[in-house]
């Protein structure tokens, strides 16, 4: 275990120095050219670090500079609604983040006058924003001397200190935050971090190492003990479970009803259709769904094909989804609209509909009947 008093002791045996100096050296030229490493403006660090949780760089490049364009700063942010910044999310996933995203602008222009907390320990007060968040911001935008723990710093410092403890456990996770306060240096501290992160992403990777062209190989631990594979030991295996949904596609002229999915479970405050949860894909029966049989009375034209499956995979669940289509006459459309707000539903245009922040799973949808 490290700790403050030991530091000094840690860094002789273990070395600190030589490890933060050859990242250093390491960093300038190879890092990827990126807009949020060359700045020290806290909103753009903070808007790059919370889009790029669970998100690749390719991937969450593109949102970043939709972000930046749409609410050039944390007052533009704070004043959108929060449908349009679910709208912009629309394919990110981890929705909670774009609704903690919206909740913490506000929360920095109500509580903070604008302007960013400018310590690890006040900008850990701020929603949604963790230990590793806040010491990204206090040390990208301010230079405090606090360390950042990701997994691709877990990876670097389990493989080059040969430490096996599980990752996914509390006491791993102690141990590590500990090494990387030890290892991080006075100096240049936010530099060292990105260069770290950096390391672990394009060197250190989780797969296929370029060990014959690493700075630190000769005194890497997992290296000399054939444990680059091995490194980092991660025993939590996250439970997946399966849901089956069939969405009733109810289409009126140009309208369709649609609702607002609500809280405790995936995808809140995002935009889809009437649904009927099955226990299991192979069960989808639309005439097993009471909608199926009230939407009956408004004389529809229903199509609905079986093999037609969307899937779709979170983290912790795999989606099966079906659709059965309701076409019905604009005669009934007063009618409908009634019964759509009886139900909590809305019924609503093709460009209103456009506007709305909707789960991966219905743009896909929408796509496909284009």
């Amino acid at each position: 275990m490290f700790n403050e008093k030991s530091t000094d002791k840690i860094s002789k045996v273990l070395n600190f120095s030589y490890f933060a100096e050859k990242l250093l050296r390491w960093y300038p030229s190879n890092k990827r050219d990126l807009p949020w490493r060359n700045t020290q403006n806290p909103y753009i660090i903070w808007l790059s670090e919370i889009i790029l949780q669970q998100t690749r760089v390719a991937q969450g490049l593109p949102y970043f500079e939709k972000f930046i364009e749409s609410y050039p700063t944390v007052s533009d942010l704070a004043m959108a609604p929060v449908e349009d910044v679910l709208r912009l999310w629309q394919g990110l996933g981890y929705y909670s983040r774009a609704r903690n995203l919206h909740q913490c602008a506000k929360q920095i222009v109500e509580d903070f006058d604008g302007q960013f907390p400018t310590t690890y320990k006040e900008l850990l007060k701020l929603k949604g924003v963790g230990q590793y968040t806040a010491a990204a911001i206090a040390s990208f935008a301010y230079k405090e001397q606090v360390a950042v723990l990701d997994g691709n710093v877990f990876r670097v410092l389990s493989r080059y200190f040969g430490i096996d403890t599980d990752i996914s456990g509390s006491k791993g996770k102690k141990e590590f935050q500990e090494l990387a306060d030890a290892a991080i240096p006075k100096k240049h501290p936010d530099e060292y971090n990105q260069a770290i992160m950096e390391f672990g992403a394009l060197q250190c990777t989780p797969k296929k190492a370029t060990c014959d062209t690493c700075p630190l190989q000769s005194s890497c631990y997992a290296f000399a003990n054939d444990l680059v594979e091995k490194l980092p030991v991660k025993n939590k295996k996250v439970k997946v479970s399966t849901r089956a949904f069939l969405y009733h596609d109810i289409v009126c002229g140009d309208g369709k009803v649609v609702r607002t999915r609500g809280p405790k479970d995936i995808w809140q405050g995002l935009t889809d259709f009437p649904l009927v949860e099955f226990s299991s894909p192979e069960n989808i029966n639309p005439e097993d769904s009471n909608l199926f049989h009230e939407l009956q009375a408004f004389s529809p034209t229903v199509n609905f094909e079986k093999e037609k499956t969307y899937k779709h995979i979170l983290s912790h669940q795999k989606i099966f989804s079906n659709f059965v289509s309701f076409n019905i006459p604009e005669d009934y459309q007063s009618a409908l609209e009634k019964w759509a707000d009886s139900k909590g539903f809305l019924f609503c245009d093709s460009e209103k509909l456009e506007t709305l922040g909707k789960p991966q799973l219905i743009v896909k949808y929408l796509n496909d009947k284009k």
